[in-house]
């Protein structure tokens, strides 16, 4: 069934759920829905109602909720993925796919070895398009609610950042060279229920010495994936995918 997100808290909602932006084109011109027809509306603090469309105009689509309903499906941590700024559209990838396996926020930041400088100028549109790959994506994969998304940050401010996490770690490459295996189980050992994790991978080339000895002494487990050298856009698709075994399909 078609899944929508809507502004409003739940406790907020006291009669219809209120539809807008471009979910009313995508309604009533590509689906073509009517009313009577069923829909799914998730609220912004993670609710879900099963609703019916009463109305349909050019601003707005009137639902009355006929269920709450109290599945839930977010990863029993909290993900935060930090992103080296990649080339080309990278990024957009690693937004879309790691909102489909749970990632909660992800945060990118310029490396020293981030080829790609984003111009302030541009800042606003890029924001507006990876915001639409995550609300689609997390509408598609059945989220209760949306990733947020920063706005991209310097080294620095990644480290200060990186003190309102439980769990913190890096993945190096250079480890994984040297046969490095178990950092990142120790690093789900101490990550507990309902706690939060912010991973940083760097940039196409990887991050420099200097990056991971700032990113170690400010608590950081530096972590292999395995023997093999990943890239990039596919790192942050590992560690989600070792979230989701450890602390939803191993338990």
């Amino acid at each position: 069934m078609q899944r929508y997100f809507i502004e409003a808290a739940k406790k907020n909602i006291e009669g219809d759920i209120f539809i807008t932006g471009d979910d009313v084109h995508h309604i009533s011109r590509v689906l073509r829905m009517q009313p009577g027809n069923k829909v799914v509306c998730c609220t912004k603090d993670g609710f879900e109602a099963l609703c019916e469309i009463v109305e349909i105009t050019n601003d707005q689509v009137s639902c009355s909720v006929l269920e709450w309903m109290t599945v839930n499906h977010e990863l029993p941590v909290s993900i935060s993925i930090a992103s080296g700024l990649p080339k080309g559209d990278k990024l957009e990838w690693i937004i879309q796919k790691g909102t489909e396996l749970g990632a909660s926020s992800f945060i990118p930041f310029n490396a020293a070895r981030s080829i790609v400088k984003l111009e302030t100028k541009k800042v606003g549109k890029k924001l507006e398009r990876w915001s639409k790959i995550a609300k689609e994506a997390s509408e598609q994969s059945y989220r209760n609610t949306i990733p947020t998304i920063s706005e991209p940050c310097d080294f620095h401010e990644l480290i200060s950042l990186a003190k309102d996490f439980d769990v913190k770690i890096v993945a190096y490459e250079e480890s994984a060279k040297q046969g490095e295996k178990k950092n990142l189980a120790k690093a789900f050992e101490e990550l507990q229920v309902g706690g939060s994790l912010l991973a940083v991978f760097g940039p196409e080339g990887g991050l420099t010495e200097k990056e991971v000895s700032k990113l170690e002494e400010a608590g950081f487990i530096i972590c292999s994936f395995g023997p093999r050298i990943l890239r990039t856009e596919t790192a942050p698709l590992y560690l989600l995918s070792a979230v989701s075994y450890n602390f939803e399909l191993s338990r």
